[in-house]
């Protein structure tokens, strides 16, 4: 059977091991040269092939359901379940999304694009099927990496306390994350997997089946209990006290094992876990070897495995300058501490991580403790660096209310891809930030304009001990303005700066828009408008003493920030004009209330009427409004001056 003819994934069922085998060549095939033309997510939807057809092949896919986590592993799926076709759109504007999309498939169940949300959602399905006295199997697929953050682990000690309810949990263990995996859990699943199998035990517990009116036996039912205890390894036995029957490890590139082995999980009652040990990038000699880097790629050449990137060189990434920059003041300053959740080569901290190993913690996908653990190490008079994804810090959102700002404890979080972030889609653009932040008391708020302010910044976040403080930049390379190797100074808080004059037009931009809205008052300028524009930097607390003035003076003023309008950065303004009753208008220039969806950053930016020229187009019509209201004020004074004239 060739892939491309496969729309439903029963077509899988009867088919034979040989044939299988040809698919999940195919559909390895398909997945590097579409993700070599296009980028995208590459080892981990490598290693699931045989994992994803061995699973199918025992399911009815009309009415079970399959619950993947993250989304990472889930290309093999899209391509089973009907999206042959359309692959070579995945993660563009208006093809089908990098990660599990309701909207998109009847065979996605459940939105991912965060980890370790799959155990949760499938219990809760199969709760909804026992109550409504339905009758299909449900099944997580979560990785190793995921089972490091703490709502799996919430998950499994909820479903492990409900013996009645069928769920299957499929570990899909490949020793990784996105970079390597950390802490006791990876630990022990690395020592599992050197474990002895368990078809010894499975055939003890069929002998012991044989035995009628066991379970009727107390001491026979304990003989059994206790020898499966001694049989299961040590990480099995840890998830069989929690309630599941374990099965594993077994091997996650063997059709004919995944096979038998699902099949017999079908046939059990209650919770179960089978352990599936898998290669990252499995079939891709390159990924194998190479698997942090080939987690995902830009595009590449498939036969050498190099991206293909531009002849121009690039200025460095702002994670880089960050990772850099936050090293060398961390080797004076021995008190500095980088926290990464799982992100240290996105977040720069790999860099941290290989020259200060004692001065930098990656705790595993657990955005609370990381936040918490930063509480706990700013309590000691230390100067933790929590450095977290924009969109991954919402999850952390209790811990930095109560553990930090109540305590108002100098954590600096710094928060990369901030903004809009491209193809990954609404679960991973950093569109709130600035709202979800600024509403807690002790909070300080700020975002650099370019590479060089993001250094001055790091110094001003880490100097500041008198409350915690943010900081958000975006993703990507900077502006190539030059850069300091020493000496930063910190910026006062709370000062903003003015980089243009002009007496038509005031615009007060954030972060990353400060460059687009000095070219927006370029463009102006050829058309005989003049702005003066103003690098806030801070959002919290803002430089009243600097921005009311003047918006009195212009009579209006525009705001420019890359996150949402609703609580954001323009409605800091607008209620600091409103509060010192300086009453004037304010056009805010942001994301409005809506989802970003996948497409390169400039189709997201156009959609959003945020590119420089819709800025210029939507200033003028601002500006020509405000002189026909002006010229209707003074015709009707002139009216009724002219009116009083005549009736004297």
């Amino acid at each position: 059977m060739n892939l491309s003819q496969i729309t439903h994934p029963n077509q899988l069922h009867g088919l034979s091991i040989s044939e299988l085998q040809d698919i999940a060549r195919q559909i390895r095939e398909k997945h590097l040269q579409t993700v070599a033309t296009i980028g995208g997510h590459l080892g981990s939807g490598l290693g699931v092939v045989e994992l994803t057809l061995g699973l199918y092949q025992t399911l009815d896919l009309n009415c079970d359901k399959v619950i993947w986590d993250v989304g990472h592993q889930a290309y093999p799926h899209k391509l089973l379940t009907g999206r042959y076709h359309c692959f070579h759109t995945l993660r563009q504007k208006d093809g089908i999304a990098g990660y599990l999309n309701r909207g998109e498939s009847q065979f996605d169940h459940f939105g991912a694009g965060h980890a370790s949300t799959s155990i949760s959602a499938a219990l809760g399905m199969a709760l909804a099927r026992d109550i409504k006295g339905e009758n299909f199997k449900t099944v997580a697929v979560i990785g190793d990496g995921s089972l490091t953050g703490g709502m799996a682990l919430e998950a499994i000690n909820h479903a492990g306390s409900l013996p009645k309810t069928n769920l299957l949990v499929v570990l899909n263990d490949n020793k990784m994350s996105i970079s390597e995996n950390v802490g006791a859990l990876s630990s022990h699943l690395n020592k599992l997997r050197f474990s002895a199998p368990v078809e010894l035990l499975q055939k003890l517990e069929e002998q012991f089946e044989t035995l009628t009116h066991i379970d009727s036996v107390p001491e026979l039912n304990r003989l059994k209990q206790g020898v499966k205890r001694l049989l299961v390894p040590k990480m099995g036995a840890v998830f069989e006290e929690l309630g599941f029957t374990y099965i594993g490890p077994i091997d996650g590139h063997n059709l004919e094992e995944l096979i038998a082995t699902f099949s017999h999980a079908h046939q059990l009652t209650g919770p179960v876990l089978v352990h599936v040990v898998t290669v990252k990038g499995k079939g891709y000699e390159i990924a194998e070897k190479q698997q942090i880097n080939y987690h995902a790629q830009s595009k590449f050449d498939l036969a050498t495995g190099k991206a293909i990137t531009s002849s121009k060189p690039k200025p460095p990434s702002y994670s880089k300058v960050f990772g850099e920059t936050l090293t060398k003041i961390a080797k004076s300053n021995p008190k500095v501490i980088g926290i990464t959740a799982a992100m240290s080569t996105g977040t720069g901290l790999d860099i941290l991580q290989k020259q200060l190993p004692g001065q930098y913690f990656d705790v595993g996908i657990a955005e609370q403790h990381a936040v918490t653990l930063a509480a706990g190490l700013a309590s000691e008079g230390m100067r933790p660096v929590a450095t977290i994804y924009s969109t991954f810090l919402q999850r952390a959102y209790d811990q930095i209310i109560h553990d930090v700002c109540i305590q108002n404890l100098p954590v600096f979080f710094c928060m990369d891809r901030a903004g809009i972030v491209g193809a990954d889609g609404p679960t991973h653009q950093g569109m709130y930030d600035i709202a979800y932040l600024r509403c807690i008391p002790n909070m300080v708020l700020m975002a650099p304009k370019d590479e060089a302010e993001l250094q001055q910044m790091l110094v001003t976040g880490i100097n500041y001990t008198n409350s915690p403080i943010a900081m958000r930049y975006p993703r990507g390379n900077g502006y190539g303005v030059p850069l300091k190797e020493e000496g930063w100074e910190p910026l006062p808080i709370g000062k903003a700066e003015i980089l243009r004059h002009g007496d038509d037009v005031l615009m007060v931009a954030y972060g990353s828009m400060v460059y687009p809205a000095l070219q927006v008052a370029a463009d102006l300028s050829t058309q005989g408008i003049e702005a003066t524009v103003i690098n806030a930097r801070f959002a919290k607390p803002l430089d009243a003493d600097l921005i009311l003035p003047l918006a009195k003076k212009f009579g209006r003023l525009f705001t420019l920030e890359e996150g949402c309008l609703i609580g954001g950065f323009g409605s800091a303004l607008a209620e600091a004009l409103l509060d010192n009753h300086v009453v004037v208008p304010v056009i805010r220039i942001g994301v409005p209330d809506q989802l970003v969806e996948h497409a390169t950053p400039e189709e997201s930016q156009l959609d959003l009427g945020l590119t420089s020229s819709q800025i210029v187009e939507r200033v003028k019509k601002e500006v020509q409004l405000q002189l026909a209201v002006q010229v209707l004020r003074d015709d009707s004074f002139v009216q009724k001056t002219t009116a009083v004239v005549i009736g004297l």
